[in-house]
């Protein structure tokens, strides 16, 4: 047994090394055929992100796009307006705007239409229905800009950047006034995003009311299975678009209703008071000190003190405003919806009207039908060969036919009239 467990280790180093000849030897007729080419420099260290760039073609870039792994293409746009496409992996937008990977989740295909705002200490993670970015108080990110519905998001940030930085100005009241008239770099990143959320979202509204009310009315005056199918897409298309409208909504009124929430989402004043906590904390450590250094840093807490309040105050008013737009969408959708209500009531009402007809109408036959069934005994009775002395009556045929529809219009009439007494006809 000890033999037999001996010999099948020793084979199996053996095979492992076999497979370790046969990789060097591959490597260097790698190595070798290389050279030969002088495509590429040996020495040279290759970068797998330079590797898997859209420049290389090829299946090796394939497969190490497969071994980086959550390799995308992303826009920046900085506070001056530039913008640069980047390919960046997970770790290395985790690193530049210090997020934790679990933010990144929202940002992919998986929480598509949802609407979250997420705020860290140095960034703040959009996810507004189809937009989606990483913003921070100098720079946003944008994952997937190449894509249709980012594309006027885009076309806005070209626009209206760049920003004017109310930092450029020196004195520090300057400063105060600038932030007064300036919202800060990730307030008009917001306040875009917002722009085109809404903008997108009563576009698809303005279309919906348009197309349902022409669907409905063509729904009251031809009740068809056409229509109905045209109604049923359209319901479905309204409540998708209802709950994106709500979901943006419920987050801005989170964000109104938390103020500690609303107070992160200032990017631009954590910003300046880290900074000015290192100044001070750089200060402390200078044994000498100037009249001026003093002075400044005063006014320029002051400064601060006044911008904290005004921008909490702008930021509430910018959120204030898109909410109220927001509302009045979702309540132009709910009265396209009470109207769908309305109609399907109306044509409810109409389906039941008809089917009372056709139950009238049966209960007519149905009166009918008995009223002549006795006509058909009778005429069954005298069919059979009896002998019967009306047979020898002459022109007693033409009495008897008569006399037969007679009492069967008696019997219907008789009928009929019951059922009105009893209101079971109209």
């Amino acid at each position: 047994m000890g033999k037999k467990l001996f010999f099948q280790k020793k084979s199996g180093g053996h095979h492992r090394q076999k497979k370790m000849k046969e990789v060097q030897f591959s490597l260097t007729s790698a190595k070798n055929g290389s050279r030969s080419t002088n495509c590429c420099n040996i020495d040279k260290e290759i970068n797998p992100v330079d590797v898997a760039s859209p420049l290389v073609n090829g299946g090796l870039s394939s497969k190490v796009k497969k071994k980086v792994g959550g390799v995308r293409l992303w826009m920046r746009f900085d506070h001056f307006g530039q913008s640069e496409l980047l390919e960046l992996d997970k770790s290395a937008i985790i690193q530049r705007v210090s997020i934790p990977p679990r933010d990144l989740r929202i940002l992919g295909p998986v929480l598509s239409q949802s609407s979250n705002i997420l705020t860290r200490e140095k960034a703040t993670v959009l996810n507004l229905d189809f937009i989606k970015a990483i913003v921070t108080a100098e720079e946003v990110l944008l994952p997937d800009p190449l894509n249709l519905e980012v594309i006027p998001f885009v076309d806005q940030l070209k626009q209206q950047l760049p920003y004017k930085s109310p930092i450029d100005i020196q004195d520090a009241d300057g400063v105060a006034e600038g932030l007064q008239r300036e919202l800060p770099f990730e307030f008009q990143v917001l306040e875009i995003a917002l722009e085109v959320v809404c903008t997108h979202l009563d576009n698809s509204v303005t279309e919906l009311e348009r197309d349902a009310y022409t669907i409905l009315d063509e729904l009251t005056r031809n009740v068809s299975t056409k229509n109905l199918k045209y109604v049923r897409s359209l319901k479905s298309h309204l409540t998708c678009l209802l709950a994106r409208v709500q979901k943006v909504r419920n987050e801005i009124e989170h964000i109104l209703d938390d103020e500690e929430h609303l107070a992160h989402l200032h990017l631009t004043r954590k910003q300046k008071q880290h900074e000015a906590l290192l100044g001070a904390t750089g200060s402390n450590s200078i044994a000498t000190f100037g009249p001026n250094v003093s002075r400044i840093n005063s006014n320029m807490s002051a400064s601060l003190i006044t911008g904290n309040r005004s921008g909490d105050h702008d930021l509430e008013d910018l959120l204030e405003a898109y909410f109220m737009q927001l509302d009045r969408t979702r309540n132009h959708l709910l009265s396209v919806r009470e109207y769908i209500d309305d109609t399907e009531d109306y044509v409810g009402i109409q389906l039941n009207n008809q089917r009372n007809d056709l139950i009238q109408l049966q209960l007519i036959l149905s009166m009918a039908s008995v009223a002549y069934s006795v006509d058909v005994l009778v005429i069954g009775f005298f069919s059979v060969n009896i002998p019967c002395p009306l047979y020898n009556v002459n022109g007693i045929f033409g009495q008897f036919v008569a006399g037969l529809l007679g009492m069967g219009f008696l019997i219907f009439f008789l009928l009929l009239g019951y059922a009105r007494w009893k209101k079971l006809l109209g």
